[in-house]
Parts: structure tokens; C-alpha cells; sequence
């Protein structure tokens, strides 16, 4: 099972708007008419319950959104870039790859989603630009980049039941004893190498059984995949800890598999459990199932003795595990708390109100850093003297001209915005 990937995500550009007056005739200089940019796409993440894996995304790993489309004349604005979807399956995490990864959803149901990428926002025609000292505009604006970023995503299987135990207990026997699934079953631990789901199917009612592959010492700090293998059992609302009864020592593997739990996630440690005492069909595990059952349950667990190859006290085990479930009322299902967890969709571009505006010199050239300003000097037409009055007027409005001045600027002096470059006079 691949269940967790990371993949590269990109919206899409917007469209850039454009300069353009109304020709008709007998108007010799009708009035602005530039159609603004298209928004950029959105990359959304939706989470589709038909799915069980994340394999589809093994080789493919890069997913770019449509750009918008340029505005064009008679007001026409460009089109909407392409959204892409990439769906995951329920009970995916989304979080922001990188040092200070933060989680952007959890997609706990189906047909939830979330944008991760926003699309860069259109670039505005000249008629946004009209004021009553300026009644044709000669400046647009150039489109927003879109949003490029790394998202991990990590499967964690959705299940009322969590099997556990230790390699070689059985889980994978119980869990085809009491379900249709059909896992691979053989006497050799390790033998089930990815979660297993099966439906069970008891007494009018029904529930999700999850096989968790085999603990071992170490387990949370990733010995045998242990600490992989384990968040797929933070979502459980319940624990059947399956123990083998033929081992030398049963009691002391069961407290070793209880101390991993604990180490990996503490409320694990408080999760309701029920154990589940397997083998009693060899007559020397019979034979001292009620002394193991006792001293199994000192920590106040329900043991049930079962055989999961005859079928002996499944049952037992499956009322038992029916109970409990109904016990467990949906407000206390866990709530898996995630530091650097957002409460709020994630906004991954901030549009502040007040644009901050940056002056630095580099090599005797001043160097203005203002995002809004630089989209509008993209599309200044260079040959073009009237344009270039009306951009030196907006930037006076904006207060990059007393930006200036007041870092040092004077007659000479070499200015750049973005791509544009100029002598100050």
C-alpha cells in the first residue's frame, strides 16, 4: 500500500488585461474598452471514498492548473485557467511539504475538499484605470504568478476496529474469520506487509475491521515500518489486541505492544481495548487459557479466549467488540490533534490591503519591490511617452515617487521595476 507521497503542485497564472479604445465610426477616440485578465486555475484536493490507496500517484507527481486567459478589446474579459482536481482517498492528510510543514486539511469524508493552490487573479484593463484627470488610461495590468508548492500526502485508514498484535498472532486469521477479506494468511510473521479492511457483518449490525501488520519492539520509532503501520490506527474507535497464546510469555508480549502504543501516541494509551487471547484450539494454550485470560486482564481489558482457525469464541469476541462499539458515541471518536494543525483554509498567497514598498540600491541602481506596481509596469509600452507620464503619475499616487525621493533618488539616477528600467529626470 502506498500511502504516503509527495507531489507538485502549481496554479495557474493570470491573464493579463490590456490596453484599448472603442473605434467606431465618426468617434475619432472613443472611450477605454480593454477587457480585463482571466483568474488562474485552482488546484483542489478532493477525497473520493472508491479509492484506497495513493499508488495512482507514485509516477505521477506534478499537477499545474490552466492559466487565464488575456483580456481582449470591447471590454471582453480572458477566460478562467483550468481547475485541476487530484483526488485522494478518505481519510487523507494535506500538509505543506518543508521544515515547518503545516497541516492544510484532513479529509475525513467523502467529497470533501480544499484548494491548496489559489490561481493568480487577472490582470485589469485600462478602463480601470479612468479617473477625471485621465479619461483614456494607456496602462493595464499583467496577471498574478499562480501558487507553486510541495504537498505531502499521507493516508490514514478510516475503521471502526483496529487489529493489533504482535507478528504471528493471528490478526490476519481473525480478520477473514469474521469478514470477506481474504488476506494472505500463512505461519511466518510479517506475512501481512499493509492494512488490511474488512466488513463485518454481526447481529443486525455492521462495522469496519482494520488488520494492522505486526508490532515489534521499537515499533514507534519506525522498527519494522512499526511507527507506518501505526498511524493507521489513530482514527480507531476501538482496539482488539490480538494475543498468541502458544508464545512463552504472552502477558509480557501484550504489556510490550501496550508500551509502543503509548510511546507513539499517548491517547492510544486511553483507547478502549478488548483482548483477544487466540490458539486456545492447541490443547496446551486450552489448558492455561483461564489462568492467561486473568492475569491478561489485570489492567482491566475484556479478554475473550478465542481460536480464530475454528472459529471457538469468535462470537464471543465479535459481541463483545458490538458492545463496545455502541458504547462509543460519535463525539467520542478520536479527534487526532496536529501541531501547526490550520483552523482555517489555507491561504498560501497573502494579498495585503496596504502594500509595503521596498526601495534598495544595488550597484548604483535604485530597485523598487512593490508586486501591484510591477504588474502595471510590465505592460507600459516603452515607445510610448504619453503612457510612460500616465505610469510616473500612478506610481506619485501610489507613493512610490516619494519612496523614492526619499531613499536618495535625484536627476540620473537609474530606476527599476521588475523588467522596466529607466533614467530619472
Amino acid at each position: 500500500m502506498i500511502d504516503r507521497v509527495v507531489v507538485h503542485v502549481s496554479s495557474g497564472n493570470g491573464g493579463n488585461g490590456i490596453v484599448s479604445g472603442r473605434h467606431e465610426k465618426y468617434v475619432p477616440r472613443g472611450g477605454p474598452d480593454g477587457g480585463n485578465g482571466g483568474n488562474g486555475g485552482d488546484v483542489l484536493i478532493i477525497a473520493e471514498r472508491n479509492m484506497s490507496s495513493l499508488a495512482r500517484y507514485h509516477e505521477r507527481r506534478r499537477f499545474v492548473a490552466g492559466n487565464g486567459g488575456n483580456g481582449s478589446g470591447g471590454k471582453k474579459h480572458g477566460t478562467r485557467g483550468r481547475d485541476i482536481t487530484v483526488t485522494v482517498p478518505v481519510g487523507t492528510e494535506i500538509w505543506e511539504e518543508g521544515s515547518d510543514g503545516r497541516m492544510l486539511a484532513d479529509l475525513d469524508k467523502d467529497g470533501e475538499s480544499v484548494v491548496v493552490a489559489s490561481g493568480g487573479r487577472g490582470g485589469r484593463g485600462n478602463p480601470a484605470f479612468v479617473s477625471s484627470t485621465n479619461q483614456y488610461p494607456l496602462l493595464s495590468e499583467q496577471g498574478e504568478a499562480g501558487a507553486s508548492l510541495e504537498v505531502r500526502l499521507e493516508l490514514k485508514i478510516l475503521a471502526d476496529v483496529g487489529l493489533i498484535g504482535a507478528p504471528n498472532a493471528g490478526k490476519s486469521s481473525l480478520l477473514a474469520a469474521i469478514s470477506r477479506a481474504r488476506p494472505k494468511i500463512a505461519g511466518y510473521p510479517f506475512t501481512t506487509l499493509e492494512p488490511g479492511l474488512g466488513v463485518v457483518e454481526h447481529k443486525g449490525g455492521s462495522f469496519v475491521v482494520a488488520d494492522v501488520p505486526g508490532l515489534v519492539e521499537g515499533a514507534h520509532q519506525g522498527v519494522g515500518l512499526g511507527d507506518d503501520f501505526l498511524r493507521h490506527i489513530e482514527r480507531t474507535r476501538l482496539l482488539v489486541h490480538v494475543v498468541d497464546g502458544s508464545i512463552d510469555d504472552p502477558v509480557a508480549e501484550h504489556r510490550k505492544i501496550d508500551r509502543e502504543l503509548l510511546m507513539f501516541d499517548p491517547k492510544l494509551g486511553q483507547r478502549p481495548q478488548i483482548v483477544a487471547l487466540n490458539k486456545i484450539d492447541l490443547e496446551e494454550v486450552g489448558a492455561r487459557a483461564e489462568v492467561l485470560a486473568e492475569a491478561l486482564g489485570v489492567g482491566g481489558e475484556r479478554v475473550v479466549p478465542i481460536s480464530a482457525l475454528t472459529g471457538q469464541g469468535v462470537s464471543v469476541l465479535l459481541d463483545e467488540m458490538l458492545e463496545a462499539l455502541d458504547r462509543l458515541s460519535e463525539a467520542e471518536a478520536p479527534n487526532v490533534e496536529v501541531e501547526n494543525r490550520s483552523s482555517r483554509p489555507p491561504v498560501l498567497r497573502p494579498r495585503p490591503v496596504d502594500e509595503a514598498i521596498t526601495i534598495r540600491k544595488s550597484k548604483g541602481t535604485f530597485i523598487v519591490e512593490m508586486p501591484s506596481v510591477a504588474r502595471i509596469a510590465a505592460m507600459v509600452d516603452a515607445d510610448n511617452w504619453d503612457a510612460k507620464l500616465q505610469f510616473y503619475a500612478y506610481m506619485r499616487k501610489t507613493g512610490v515617487v516619494q519612496a523614492l525621493e526619499a531613499a536618495g533618488v535625484v536627476t540620473g539616477s537609474t530606476v527599476r521595476i521588475d523588467k522596466m528600467e529607466w533614467e530619472w529626470v
